[in-house]
């Protein structure tokens, strides 16, 4: 008794632990009354409708108890049933508690988890729009007919359970007869259950009632248009009418159910229940089935195409692309004299040479400085300005803590000592250094600007990020490592405002009982002003704040007004939108690159939505981990409807600053939602869309051999009729079924303008074919001069060559096509800018730089596109010759510098076998300089040299 007493303590205990660890951590991060919101109304729910459900049980078993008939009227089938009878009464008072107990905690935990669906109901803001059939606002679909809906199915399982319950204890006590002759139930058995069958066939026309507005927000599979929501033909001249007719049957039959109090026979409502049945099978279910193979179908096009128009309509309006913009565009160039093309490119677009997807490990490599730093495997474009007030695109990443990369790993380094991240590192976007290496703009540790960079000073500490999924003790007696410079290693104790106080022992002992780690109760380490962070990436931290939000895969990292905070883009959503057709989250945000990174995770997994608005920007303090929610989409009434239910969360937009708001940008997970919509809802009218002539596909990504679809880009650039540059979000189309070219796609991502979310689709003709990405990476691939050119930066297998993003920008009727190339040589652990691929026009061009691949396709010299990295002495050909004190290696550098002159003399003259002999030349050579670095000890010099010589050949 003793140990099952202490175990049900250690259950007690440890569910108080839940409950006070997450109390303890919303009020840290001031959003206490999402909490506590949130907790009254599931409390509410399940009392409610457990103490329903309890009673509605309970109630008819003690009424079927109560109208019992006399034992003397019982027969032998009863009489048989004595001793259960017996072993039941001295505990039926109990059992009846039990039973009506047991079914109250089943009903009202089911009740508590529809607590989004009450606040959705009780707080539910007008849309303002009225669906097409029945001409009843929006607001119905998305937010009162889901809780009807839940209080139907609570209704129907009610009526279940008290009618077995009710018929149980009427067979024990002797009302029901199963096997003796004669009557077969009491005249109060019959009564009673004959009310239960009359609830059960009332619910049943309540149901009938709703499904004719269910069939508003009904999916279902069309060849056509995939998966359809709406009304179609067959639906609005076949199942309404049946609905409704149902309806009026269903509701005689509970008539004639309750009609048995007065009329103690079974006869009329058996006849009404069969045919109410035989009703359901005919007009419900076959009627409709003949009204779709007898009149739909020798005419669909005729008979669908007006609900196609009201599907179009709504499905534009419920996924905002309404206003997208399509326009012709013919795919070839206007201007015959294509070398005047050759200024315009850089007016047109600031083309990304450094692809975020592929540079990771060139940052952590050059850049991570300490083993226990670590950066995402895809990087983010961001735009910052220069010192001369220049916006420039960025590719930013942060050093964010790696525990695996600490010297040893015990609990007191992984959770005390080692626990945060430091500085940002952030390189241009348009240009790469002589030897291919991102051109730092913040950089070294403490991070600082360089090469015309200008973030200011910031709060380097990251304590919070996406690889941030551990807890820390921080602020207590134990020092944290800050970083290590040439004095040697610097500590720190954390001064943020976040976090859970530890010094108490209620506090420790809840954590230790949370999280399963018994040394956080005892642990010396902890004392006096220690804290426990947890939950410290973005995402974790938005979703908890706002458990009602759909939260983008990707958040990314910004300094703003001396912090770096992430920005997390946010979105409500809704499955109710009547018309407009579905999607699932999960597939269609996937792309080549969540494919390939598990951390980029797809936003909402596989939620099925017909409704969404990036209604909310977040932004997550790096250092402190403090939450800011704020209303980016004033218009979106889901959004209202959740400020109503949660006042106080979301702040207005007039809040965020003007150094935020040059940050924030268009979604990318948004953007991937309305591409897919926009294949087959880019036509307007209901013929073609039916025809499915224009149905176009989003390619899949020619870089890489995934499979998967190409994602989109971040990319500075000028659509056809646009004065100047905006940051935009870029992708392309294709024929369903084939790789030419349909559309171009760009949306304006730069927030705060007037075009701000602007879609623009620029049309390829149909009778044109336009060569798409994969004919453009095909094509790269074919040319004899690449693939040779290529296979030599292999260098017969020893090393990796890797494509970079392929960026396709409109340019005087045609479009222009550049791809980095990178090597990742066989003596680096990472990826070098070494060539770049441009066509235009049938013209294709493989050079070391954009400028020469842009003059060989125009033919003509323009402005620079790539400034040389400053600091460098460059010589003639654009390199810098090494130079070290010790004359051997200063020799071996000298052959080195020769043999990589011969190496681009040989390229020029297409003397492949006097290049693979320069090459030879150049590998002994660096290999002698290596050698006699590490002999006189000159260690620092030896990294760099290496990288220079690796990055010539």
């Amino acid at each position: 008794m003793t140990l099952g007493v202490l175990a049900v303590l250690a259950m007690a205990f440890v569910m108080f632990a839940g409950f006070w660890t997450d109390w303890l951590w919303y009020r840290s991060v001031d959003y206490s009354s999402v909490f506590t919101t949130t907790l009254w109304t599931k409390i509410g729910l399940f009392f409610v409708f457990g103490l329903l459900m309890a009673a509605a049980v309970g109630v008819n078993i003690w009424l079927a108890h109560r109208l019992r008939p006399p034992l003397s009227a019982m027969s032998m089938e009863q009489q048989s049933l004595d001793r259960y009878r017996m072993g039941v009464a001295p505990y039926k008072k109990w059992i009846l508690l039990g039973v009506t107990a047991l079914v109250g905690l089943i009903a009202g935990a089911s009740a508590a988890g529809q607590w989004r669906t009450w606040l959705m109901w009780v707080n539910g803001v007008p849309f303002g729009q009225k669906d097409p059939q029945f001409k009843l606002d929006v607001a119905f679909y998305a937010f009162d007919l889901p809780w009807y809906r839940f209080l139907l199915g609570f209704g129907f399982a009610a009526a279940v359970l008290s009618l077995i319950a009710a018929a149980l204890t009427h067979y024990l006590y002797g009302g029901l007869r199963v096997t003796s002759p004669g009557a077969r139930a009491t005249a109060a058995a019959t009564g009673h259950l004959s009310v239960l069958l009359g609830l059960f066939v009332a619910l049943k026309a309540v149901a009938y009632w709703l499904d004719r507005y269910g069939l508003a927000v009904k999916s279902s599979d069309f060849k056509a248009t995939g998966n359809w929501t709406g009304l179609r033909y067959v639906d609005a001249n076949a199942y309404l009418p049946a609905k409704t007719i149902l309806f009026c049957i269903a509701v005689i039959c509970a008539l004639l159910f309750f009609a048995t109090l007065w009329r103690r026979t079974w006869q009329l409502p058996v006849i009404g229940f069969g045919l109410m049945v035989l009703s359901a099978i005919l007009i419900g279910g076959l009627y409709p089935a003949i009204v779709q193979k007898f009149q739909v179908q020798p005419n669909e096009q005729a008979k669908e195409a007006p609900y196609v128009e009201k599907n179009l309509e709504a499905t534009r309006q419920a996924y905002g692309i309404e206003d997208a913009e399509v326009t012709g565009y013919s795919g070839e160039r206007d201007t015959d004299d294509v070398t005047k093309l050759r200024d315009d490119v850089e007016k047109t677009a600031s083309l990304r040479l450094l692809d975020p997807n592929i540079v990771s490990p060139t940052f952590q490599q050059l850049q991570q400085i300490r083993n226990y730093y670590g950066l995402p495997a895809n990087l983010d474009v961001d735009r910052y300005k220069d010192k001369d007030g220049n916006v420039q695109d960025t590719v930013v990443g942060l050093r964010e803590l790696n525990l695996s990369g600490i010297p040893k790993n015990n609990w007191i380094n992984d959770h005390f000592r080692y626990t945060h991240g430091f500085g940002v590192i952030a390189a241009k976007g348009t240009a790469a250094d002589e030897e291919g290496r991102p051109v730092f703009t913040e950089s070294d540790l403490p991070s600082k600007s360089s090469n015309g960079g200008d973030l200011g000073t910031y709060e380097q500490r990251v304590y919070y990020g996406e690889k941030t999924t551990q807890y820390s003790i921080v602020g207590g007696p134990q020092k944290e490592i800050d970083y290590s410079d040439n004095s040697g290693e610097k500590t720190t104790s954390y001064k943020g405002d976040s976090g859970v106080d530890l010094s108490g022992p209620v506090n420790r002992a809840a954590y230790a009982a949370a999280f399963g780690e018994p040394q956080i109760l005892y642990s010396g380490a902890i004392g006096e002003g220690s804290k426990i962070l947890y939950n410290r990436t973005p995402k974790e931290r938005v979703e908890a704040v706002a458990p009602w939000l759909t939260i983008d895969g990707d958040a990314y990292p910004a300094v703003v007004d001396g912090k770096i905070q992430w920005i997390v883009d946010a979105y409500t959503t809704t499955n109710g939108y009547p018309y407009a057709s579905r999607t699932t989250l999960g597939d269609t945000t996937a792309d080549s690159l969540t494919a390939a990174d598990n951390q980029r995770a797809v936003v909402a997994q596989q939620n099925q939505v017909n409704y969404i608005r990036n209604s909310v920007k977040a932004t997550v303090d790096a250092y402190t981990g403090e939450v800011r929610l704020y209303q980016w989409d004033t218009q979106d009434p889901v959004l209202k409807t959740w400020m109503k239910a949660f006042p106080g969360t979301v702040e207005p937009k007039k809040e965020i600053s003007q150094n935020l708001m040059d940050h924030l940008r268009y979604p990318q997970d948004l953007f991937k939602v309305q591409r897919e919509l926009l294949t087959r809802y880019h036509v307007k009218d209901a013929d073609t869309f039916l025809s499915g002539s224009e149905v176009w596909q989003v390619p899949d990504d020619p870089t890489n051999r995934s499979g998967d679809a190409v994602p989109p880009y971040y990319l500075s650039m000028k659509m056809p009729g646009q004065d100047t540059q905006a940051f935009s979000l870029t992708t392309t189309f294709t024929p369903n079924g084939r790789d030419n070219l349909s559309a171009f796609m760009s949306v304006n991502a730069e927030a705060g303008t007037g075009d701000y979310g602007k879609i623009s689709i620029l049309k390829l003709p149909t009778g044109k074919t336009v060569d798409g990405p994969k004919r453009v990476q095909s094509q790269f691939n074919s040319e004899p001069d690449i693939a040779e050119s290529i296979r030599l930066l292999r260098g017969g297998g020893d090393s990796e060559v890797e494509y970079g993003n392929l960026l396709t920008v409109p340019l005087d009727g045609g479009l222009l096509y550049v791809e980095p190339v990178y090597v990742r040589g066989s003596n680096l652990k990472y990826p070098l800018l070494k060539k770049v691929l441009v066509t235009y026009g049938g013209a294709t061009a493989f050079e070391n730089t954009l400028d020469e691949a842009l003059n060989k396709v125009f033919g003509a010299e323009g402005t620079s596109t790539e400034p040389p990295d400053p600091g460098t002495d460059e010589g003639q050909d654009g390199t810098s010759p090494p130079t070290s004190s010790d004359p051997t290696v200063q020799n071996a550098l000298d052959d080195a510098q020769k043999a990589f002159e011969d190496g681009q003399q040989a390229l020029k003259d297409g003397d492949w076998e006097a290049y693979g002999k320069a090459q030879k030349d150049l590998e002994d050579a660096l290999r002698r300089a290596e050698d006699a670095q590490s002999a006189a000890g000159d260690g620092g010099d030896k990294a760099q040299d290496s990288e220079k010589g690796s990055g010539g050949g």
